[in-house]
């Protein structure tokens, strides 16, 4: 079962568990547009997991988001170090224009207006408990089954919004034939070592 979303996930720094194939992630995609999901949460749905899965956000981040930290214009998201695990310095990630564009078709479509980027039905705010329900029930409809550490494959359940984090180092290291060094820009660890221990076992051998 999925660890407590209240909790930053305590293997934030060991050895990635899970992730997702970039195929897998747009099946979560595919799902957000389906009848499975309410009409007016489509799209929503599905630029959370674009934008999980683009910028490597942590699930407390991505809640925290204010729709003033966008600069679509420039195609960019700015990170203050207050939403930051840790607080280090503020980070701007540049987004792919696929994520700008899911991005201002949900913004001009959102059914309620809110300083925060995503609200729910009942909050102006996501929490990381419904964050994590959330992806959790589009893995489940989906049948995305994530890669395992150990090897072979885990079940829906196991899909969380840090599985898509990790599933962004794999696609920099195994699809993308990126550095490891790559990696940690993207993800923001403060240290390389930081990145070794979470993700040297994604380099093909």
């Amino acid at each position: 079962m999925p660890s407590n979303p209240d909790v930053e996930h305590s293997d934030e720094y060991s050895r990635a568990q899970t992730w997702l194939k970039p195929t897998q992630v747009e099946r979560l995609r595919d799902v957000c547009l389906s009848d499975a999901v309410a009409p007016y949460l489509q799209d929503r749905n599905e630029v959370i997991v674009a934008l999980l899965y683009d910028a490597g956000l942590r699930a407390g981040e991505l809640c925290a988001l204010d729709v003033s930290h966008l600069d679509l214009e420039n195609g960019t998201i700015y990170l203050p170090s207050a939403i930051q695990k840790g607080s280090p310095p503020p980070a701007t990630l540049e987004l792919k224009p696929e994520t700008v564009r899911l991005l201002r078709r949900y913004l001009r479509d959102r059914w309620k207006d809110t300083t925060a980027l995503f609200p729910t039905r009942s909050s102006d705010r996501i929490t990381a408990r419904s964050l994590q329900r959330l992806i959790e029930k589009l893995a489940v409809e989906a049948n995305v089954r994530p890669l395992l550490a150990g090897g072979g494959i885990g079940e829906p359940t196991e899909v969380t919004p840090h599985t898509l984090r990790h599933s962004v180092a794999y696609r920099i290291i195994q699809i993308d034939g990126g550095r490891l060094e790559d990696a940690q820009l993207r993800l923001r660890h403060a240290n390389r070592q930081t990145t070794d221990q979470i993700y040297s076992h994604l380099i093909p051998r």
